[in-house]
């Protein structure tokens, strides 16, 4: 009776699956039906109420920027003879494969005036730069579908495949069909170049953060890498500074210097001024004397000191690889105390692991790490840690000039994450941070920022 019933059970549940995919096949049947290909619309016929060609169609005005997640199409560009018209798309009956039916036998010709948020699909988008968001890449539109969608036409999807490419270049008969076999929702799109430009500003930026927020920094690295030189510069415009700054620590070393110098000069500035201090030195010593110099002096003088600082240490040695960023604490402190001071500095928490405790001197009398001070009480005093600390070794430390091989060493040896430099009296210049060390003696390996992951 058991097996009897389980084999009944499943074959239920076969049934339902199978139920299941014929609708979710009938509707996918439905929606591809129904699509529209621009690019085999753009040269079909235009014909009014009676069925008389009265054009043919240029190009398709959706409103790209607005608050609908699908652009709707707003009218059409069609040609008349040599003339060239615009029919709002309240007179347009009907957008069908290769062909468009008119509402009325009397057309209302107008001259075409971009409203904001409109761009021309078939010019300003199609075959351009886009992102998909999903899919963390830069790709091209080889089509835009469009669908019926309540009483109006929107704008669904972009087809990037090689065969709709091909498709473009066969004869008329193939051109119209639609081949959607690699369609991306139009919601996972955030479009790039001269389309981007139309739409009203605060609607762009609205537009495309809300599709740019949910990447990595090292997924907008790889986006910035890929794009060209107007669309990465028009992303960065984009982004917050410190999402942008964030993006660039994650870039190719020669991909941030060549975008740093198709930059505005102002831009540039701003944005190493927003990278952590050691990142932006490593930037500033891949330009020229000249360019460096061109963005320190469009810095605020106090920030532009501190690279200036970190400047004048070699490349390959601590102190050219350390960051100056320290969370700083006495021995009379409370660990309550330290953790408020780490929460105000939580915007920098990848490049903290640690917290340097210094006597009344400023000089250097331990190095507590994060994960003790999670599991201290709040009342512990830091002197007492530092004690408690003091039987596992001194802090570890090297000098500005210690090359990063021997650091790498120290840090080996000390089971650490991060190692303090310090100058000859013992106070704190710098930390560097493992990862920093790695990128230096294992170049071929690209940039591994692996401490960032949690970004």
């Amino acid at each position: 009776m058991a097996a009897t019933t389980l084999f009944t059970s499943a074959t239920a549940r076969l049934r339902d699956r199978t139920v299941a995919a014929e609708r979710r096949s009938t509707v996918t049947r439905t929606v591809r039906s129904s699509l529209v290909s621009l690019a085999g619309l753009v040269g079909g016929p235009v014909a009014n109420q009676a069925g008389e060609e009265v054009g043919r169609v240029v190009d398709v005005v959706a409103r790209l920027y607005g608050p609908e997640p699908y652009p709707p199409v707003t009218g059409l560009i069609i040609r008349i003879g040599r003339r060239r018209a615009f029919i709002a798309a309240d007179a347009v009956d009907r957008i069908l494969t290769g062909q468009v039916r008119l509402r009325t036998a009397r057309v209302d010709l107008r001259e075409f005036n971009r409203r904001p948020g409109e761009v021309l699909l078939a010019r300003d988008v199609m075959d351009h730069q886009l992102v998909d968001v999903d899919g963390v890449q830069v790709t091209r539109a080889a089509d835009l579908y469009l669908a019926p969608l309540a009483a109006r036409t929107v704008l669904v999807g972009v087809d990037v495949s090689l065969p709709t490419l091909l498709r473009r270049l066969g004869p008329r008969r193939w051109q119209i069909r639609p081949t959607p076999d690699r369609v991306l929702d139009w919601q996972s799109i955030a479009p790039f170049g001269e389309q981007a430009t139309h739409g009203p500003a605060e609607v762009q930026l609205r537009a495309s953060r809300s599709a740019l927020h949910r990447l990595r920094p090292a997924d907008l690295a790889d986006i910035l890498e890929d794009l060209g030189r107007h669309e990465r510069q028009q992303l960065l415009g984009w982004l917050e500074p410190e999402q942008a700054a964030d993006a660039l620590e994650e870039m190719e070393p020669a991909e941030l210097e060549n975008l740093l110098r198709e930059a505005p000069p102002e831009h540039a500035a701003r944005l190493v001024d927003e990278m952590e201090p050691d990142e932006a030195a490593d930037a500033l010593r891949d330009l020229d004397p000249g360019e460096r110099e061109t963005l320190l002096a469009r810095m605020p003088e106090p920030e532009a000191a501190e690279l200036r600082s970190l400047l004048t240490h070699r490349e390959g040695t601590a102190g050219g690889a350390m960051t100056t960023l320290l969370v700083t604490a006495g021995p009379a402190h409370t660990v309550a105390q330290v953790r408020a001071e780490l929460a105000a500095q939580a915007e920098h928490r990848t490049d903290i692991d640690a917290v340097a405790v210094l006597d009344h001197d400023g000089r250097l009398v331990g190095d507590i790490p994060l994960f003790d001070l999670a599991v201290a009480e709040d009342s512990a005093v830091v002197g007492d840690l530092v004690a408690w600390l003091a039987q596992f070794g001194p802090p570890v430390t090297v000098r500005p000039d210690t090359r990063l091989a021997e650091a790498a060493d120290h840090l080996v040896a000390a089971r650490a994450s991060s190692l303090l430099v310090v100058d000859d009296t013992g106070r704190p210049l710098g930390r560097v941070l493992a990862d920093d060390i790695l990128d230096t003696l294992l170049p071929e390996r690209g940039r591994l920022h692996f401490r960032r992951l949690l970004k």
